[in-house]
Parts: C-alpha cells; structure tokens; sequence
C-alpha cells in the first residue's frame, strides 16, 4: 500500500500546473497502462476541482482512458452542457451513466456482527458492499477515484471509498448506509475521519478489493482571504493514509466554529448546482450545529425547482416531509414505500432541524403550499434576495439595511459550520 503524493497545508496554494505535475509523476511511476477507468464526481461537486484532475488524466492517458463514470449515486444523470462545463475537451463518447437501481454487482456482504458492532447496534443486518458492475468487470488496469474530501453529514468526511461504495453503489447499499449514518447521528460524525459506516466501507474494500487496481485522488479545497476558492491540498494513495492525510487537512480548512450559536444565518444556492433539495439542504445539515435553538435559517434557493433527485425520491419527499427522527421513524414502521427507501428515510431526517430552529425555504420554482407541506416555512425569493444576498457574496458576518445582523454562507457544500 502506497501513499504516492501528499501536499497540502492550511496556506498553501496548489495550481493547475501543480496539480498536473503532481498527477503525471504519479501516473508515470505506475508503469504503462492500456485501459483506465477514471470514477469522478458529477456537477454537485463542481467546485472539487477533480473536473481538472479529471482533464488532466485525460490528457495523460488519452485512448487508454476508455471509461469515466461519474460518481452520481442517486443523483440525475449529467447533461451534455454539465459535462462540457465540468470537463472541457474531453470526448462526450468515454462519459457512462450510473444507474443506481440497475447497473450494479454486489461484491460480497460485511457481516452482521460487525456491522452492528461499530454501529453500536443501531444496524444488525449485513452491509452488501455493491458497486457499478463496469468497475469490477471491465477489465481496467487502472481505476482512478477522484474527488474531494469535506466534513459529509452521511460519513463523517466525503469521499475516498465512499465515491466507489456509494458514489456507483445500488440501491441495498446507499439506503442503508445512508440510514446507518442518519440513525448513529450526524452531529456525532460530522467532521470525523474514522466513523462507524467508514469502518464498514473500509472493511468491505479491504476483504472484496484486493485485485481491484485503485488509485484515490483527493483534494482539499477551501477558500482564500478574498472568498476566492483555491486548492488547499492534493493527496494521491491507494489506502487509508491517502484519506486520513486529506480528512485531517479537511478539517482544519473546511470546520468552521463560531464563538457562540447564531441567531439567524442565510445560506446562498447557486442555481447551476442546486436545483433540489434533496442536494439544497446541504444548507441544514452543514450549519444546524452552528444555531442557536429558536434561531432561523433562511435558504436563498433560486434555482429548486423539485425536492428529489428521482420521481420516486421526489414523491416520498412530498408524502412524508421534512419532520422530527421519531416521526420519521413511525413512518418506516407504517409505511412500506419509505421503508424500501431507506435514503430517503435518512435524507428526511438530515433536512430537520428537529423543531429546534425555524427554516424559510426562498426557492426559484416551488410554490408557498409545497414548501410548507414538507414542513417549512416559505418566504418569496425576490423579497429576501433584496435583503439578504450580499453584493460581495462572501462568507461571514453580514448586517442587513436595518442593520439586523446575520451569518451568511455563499455554498454550504464547501464546509461544516458549528459553535464552539
């Protein structure tokens, strides 16, 4: 097991070119390959900068990098101008689209017994490790996951075996493992390398793997003085010390904590990569440490326009709603639907604020009586736009014209917010 490339600190500053330096050094000391899988992000996660890995590998490898399948998990497939935006120059003809409900194999299971010892018996059921089935069958000599590592609300920190477990995992294996996370608890595993589902992932890529030829790409990317993103870190491995390198620069970039718990933050969707909640309540789970209790959380969502990722996500989402965990739970006892879709039983739970604080969802395109029926509060784009949207955009302190003071967050995928 190697650590290959490891770069980063708090102040450092790795470019485009550093990055390509980086990566053709690494590629060339692995020796001649003839057919290479590249498995990074989709458009959620563009600002990760393995969109340029991505074409950076693309230009090392050329023809022999036959394959590159975004890691969509649940999420809707890329579009033609995603693609182009996120990978320029690359062929459209090497993309494949990861079918979360059909195109995968299950590798083998993580047994009971140790399942429910790391989740200290919240799970007692086997854990299939399942991934898309053109990984284990396509006869790569290379598999190239790439990606960012940041504080996750399902795992702890994103990324490493979670992008190939989760990121091209069936249906079995996200739901519970969104479930596992949802029930153990986000708020004790947000920010955390070593988490209970990461054992069980590390477990099962350890026993099932072994003649898999994986590479992990990960970066740490947080922002400057200036609000302006830079890549804080490059980290290239094929184990643990590749992820846990990068998990604890993560932290030191990504965690966030305010002195005391906020009375009203304001977090900004951007429209070209958020258009669900199923991806825009990244603004709850990342900042619901950071409020204060009878606080409020105002999402500026300009471009939501449904809440699941899927139809049949999107409709749980409108039956069930956003409510307390042991609402949700009696629904899973009651209903069949939400129990056969455990991530959504999950991603309900992670969008509540418990009743502790008040959301207002701002949203492009859904209505004040579909907002409110998933349990929050609506309030009208334009009229809080006005208010609260920054012309700076920059994270931090902000005071609106009546000079009410607020928290604002201009991408809530980018960090962990918490109070002290």
């Amino acid at each position: 097991m190697t650590l290959y490339y490891s770069k980063g600190s708090e102040s450092s500053v790795l470019d485009d070119a550093d990055m390509k330096e980086a990566l053709y050094e690494v590629y060339k000391s692995l020796g001649k390959r003839e057919r290479v899988i590249a498995v990074p992000p989709d458009f959620t996660r563009l600002h990760s900068r393995a969109g340029k890995l991505t074409c950076i590998t693309n230009d090392y490898f050329g023809d022999s990098l036959t394959d590159i399948l975004p890691a969509l998990g649940t999420h809707t497939p890329m579009t033609d101008a995603q693609l182009s935006a996120m990978y320029p120059g690359v062929a459209k003809a090497k993309f494949r689209e990861h079918r979360w409900r059909e195109d995968v194999v299950t590798l083998g299971e993580v047994p009971q017994s140790y399942v429910s010892e790391v989740t200290e018996g919240i799970w007692n059921k086997p854990w299939p490790a399942q991934m898309n089935k053109l990984i284990r069958d396509g006869g790569h000599d290379l598999i190239i996951s790439i990606g960012q590592v940041v504080p996750h609300e399902v795992i702890g920190m994103a990324n490493y075996n979670k992008n190939i477990f989760i990121g091209t995992g069936g249906a079995e294996g996200i739901n519970e493992s969104h479930f596992i996370g949802a029930a153990y608890g986000m708020e004790r595993m947000m920010g955390v390398a070593n988490t209970p589902l990461r054992k069980i992932l590390n477990y099962a890529q350890e026993k099932f793997c072994s003649d898999l030829p994986l590479l992990y790409v990960l970066t740490v990317v947080g922002n400057d003085d200036e609000g302006n993103l830079v890549t804080r870190g490059l980290f290239i491995g094929d184990d643990t010390a590749c992820f846990e390198a990068a998990a604890e620069l993560s932290v030191a970039v990504n965690f966030t904590k305010v002195p005391e718990p906020l009375e009203k933050v304001v977090v900004y969707l951007d429209p070209d990569e958020f258009h669900s909640t199923w991806l825009g309540n990244k603004a709850i789970y990342r900042t619901r440490m950071a409020i204060a209790d009878e606080g409020e959380l105002i999402i500026l969502a300009p471009g939501v326009s449904r809440f699941g990722e899927d139809d049949e996500i999107d409709r749980l989402i409108r039956r069930y709603g956003y409510r307390k965990t042991p609402e949700i739970m009696q629904y899973l006892e009651e209903n069949d639907d939400l129990a056969a879709n455990l991530s959504a039983a999950a991603h309900l739970i992670h969008g509540s604020s418990e009743g502790r604080f008040k959301v207002t969802y701002c949203p492009g395109h859904l209505s004040p009586d579909e907002i409110e029926s998933v349990g929050f509060a609506y309030g009208l784009l334009e009229d809080m736009s006005d208010k609260y949207l920054p012309g700076d955009r920059q994270t931090g302190w902000k005071y609106a014209a009546d000079d009410e003071p607020y928290y604002f967050i201009n991408n809530p995928a980018l960090g962990l917010w918490a109070a002290k």
